[in-house]
């Protein structure tokens, strides 16, 4: 067994500087009889040493993370299948490691940081019983020296009032928190190895440097080698030493991170490196006599929280909001998670019951109507949210899906499925796609759908919250033109929220900034991004990953 307090070294990192922590030799791991090629992984060769990062870059479907699991020996209950190669750690072949060894090896010698830390936490634990979990399966220490070691760990990834998140259980604690409890439980027994697996992908700009800066300062004060997978080059930027592009389960392109970034030599490269949003806005032609359709007033909404114990309280969620957007003008809210943008939206909508303040659409007050009232109201604003698939019913077909909201008010059934054909056309998918399901579809392709089915209702505002964080960087360009060429053909306003503000220099005309609640700044997308005037929104602007790189302009 380990003793944690002692601040141990594996063989691995006891190893010298230029000897490999883990070495890839000639992997391939075979997908299942009838998948739309051979190979998940194939012919992967890679080398890891202390201090170093390597980034593995790539599309959805490109063996990222798949060689990330097969590393950490996680696919065994999958239908893949390593098929050739040796993974070399600590001088064993984890492909030949008994799984009793391997399970051992993991957290102490190895560990991986997972890209949603709601799915890899127990929502009914608490999380310093999960770390505490770690310490039990694999040291002889006692519940007080583990209980050290834990608030020990949660000071060095920077968690404030360690006892507080040990009692706390995920759903208490913010996106930011969960992240660095994953961080914690992973790097408790200092392993040699970190895999972290896209472990910034949801997090907003702020948090993601945070965590990024976290992970070097740790990686260099413990001498431990890093895996991390992204298909964000701003992070790639931010973090490697070397980089490997992965398509269709190939190596394309591989070498220093400054060579690769700066000098791509593969075509699909090249391609990734040109979608990546530029943060310098686009010159805009503002649309002051556009006709406003939508304004709200002095806007707000307040939770009242009423636990078993104790005192409600009332939590702000915003409060005096006052903002505008035109017919053919896109308004960028933007902020840190918690800042107030999705209440905002949902407000707006009126998903949710706002609290105080006045939201007039097209001359209308609709923050007071509820029931039929508002019915009319609810086809003219129009949401595309974050995650596609949750949006999608999974045992409707499309087209059903598509055409169940001009049904519902009372357009023909011939009609809507005309219309539907003609939106998937638009959309650049085929119309006989219709009588497909949702799992059939790419997470790009889903997007798409649950645009058409936005359009489909004939809306007059259209809401984008958070449409295109979760896509892969060339998919991301494909949707952000699409809502672009949407909002010129059909003349809609739009609201689109995003934590990414690379995103949002591309695609908005104005931008309003928002800090606990309240619009902290609100001016045109050139002023926010060149002339910032507050604080809080040059602090969002300075930890923009790679904010000096200009990938788009290759």
């Amino acid at each position: 067994m380990l003793d944690v307090t002692t601040n141990p070294e594996s063989k691995a990192q006891r190893a010298q500087q230029d000897e490999p922590i883990l070495t890839i030799e000639g992997l391939s791991v075979a997908l299942p009889r009838g998948a739309d090629r051979p190979f998940a992984v194939e012919n992967l060769d890679l080398e890891i040493h202390r201090k170093e990062t390597v980034c593995i870059v790539g599309e959805s479907g490109s063996g990222k993370s798949v060689t990330a699991h097969t590393v950490m020996g996680l696919i065994g209950a999958t239908q893949l299948k390593p098929v050739a190669g040796r993974i070399m750690f600590d001088g064993a072949d984890l492909l030949q490691m008994p799984p009793d060894r391997l399970r051992a090896l993991r957290c102490v010698g190895l560990s991986m940081i997972f890209q949603e830390p709601m799915t890899a936490l127990n929502p009914i634990m608490t999380c310093g019983a999960q770390i505490d979990e770690v310490l039990r399966w694999h040291t002889d220490l006692n519940a007080t020296a583990r209980h050290v070691a834990i608030v020990r760990m949660l000071e060095e990834v920077n968690l404030p009032d360690p006892e507080r998140i040990m009692a706390a259980i995920p759903q208490q604690l913010s996106g930011g928190q969960r992240q660095r409890v994953l961080i914690a439980m992973a790097l408790i027994l200092h392993p040699a190895l970190l895999i972290a697996d896209e472990p910034t992908t949801a997090l907003d700009v702020t948090t993601q440097a945070q965590i990024l800066r976290l992970l070097k300062n740790i990686q260099q004060n413990r001498g431990m080698g890093m895996l991390f997978i992204t298909h964000d080059f701003g992070v790639v930027a931010d973090i490697a030493d070397h980089v490997i592009v992965m398509q269709h389960g190939r190596v394309v392109e591989a070498g220093r991170a400054e060579d690769v970034l700066l000098r791509p030599q593969h075509a699909y490269t090249q391609a990734l490196i040109r979608a990546v949003p530029n943060p310098k806005p686009k010159s805009r032609v503002e649309r002051q006599d556009a006709p406003v359709v939508l304004a709200t007033s002095d806007l707000g909404k307040t939770y009242a929280t009423r636990p078993l114990f104790g005192a409600p309280r009332k939590i702000t969620a915003m409060h005096g909001v006052s903002l505008e957007v035109r017919r053919g003008e896109t308004l960028g809210i933007i902020g840190e998670s918690g800042s107030g943008k999705t209440t905002f939206a949902r407000s707006v909508s009126r998903l949710i019951e706002p609290s105080s303040g006045a939201i007039m659409f097209e001359g209308t007050n609709i923050g007071s109507l509820n029931g039929e009232a508002l019915r009319p109201y609810r086809r003219q604003i129009q949401i595309v949210f974050q995650d596609p698939y949750r949006s999608l019913n999974p045992r409707r077909k499309i087209g059903d899906s598509i055409v169940e909201g001009p049904v519902n008010y009372g357009i023909g059934r011939v009609e809507a499925i005309d219309r539907a054909r003609q939106l998937m056309t638009f959309v650049s998918l085929n119309p006989e796609a219709l009588d497909r399901y949702p799992h059939q579809f790419s997470g790009g392709q889903r997007q798409r759908i649950c645009i058409a089915r936005a359009l489909a209702m004939e809306p007059t505002l259209l809401i984008a919250d958070e449409a295109v964080s979760a896509l892969d960087v060339s998919v991301q360009a494909q949707v952000l033109e699409l809502l672009n060429r949407v909002r010129r053909e059909f003349d809609l306003a739009m609201l689109f929220i995003t934590h990414d503000l690379r995103v949002a220099a591309q695609v908005c005309d104005r931008v309003a900034v928002m800090s606990k609640g309240e619009v902290v700044e609100c001016d045109s997308a050139q002023a926010i991004f060149q002339r910032p005037q507050h604080a809080y929104t040059r602090s969002l602007l300075d930890a923009i990953p790679a904010r000096h790189w200009t990938f788009g302009e290759m």
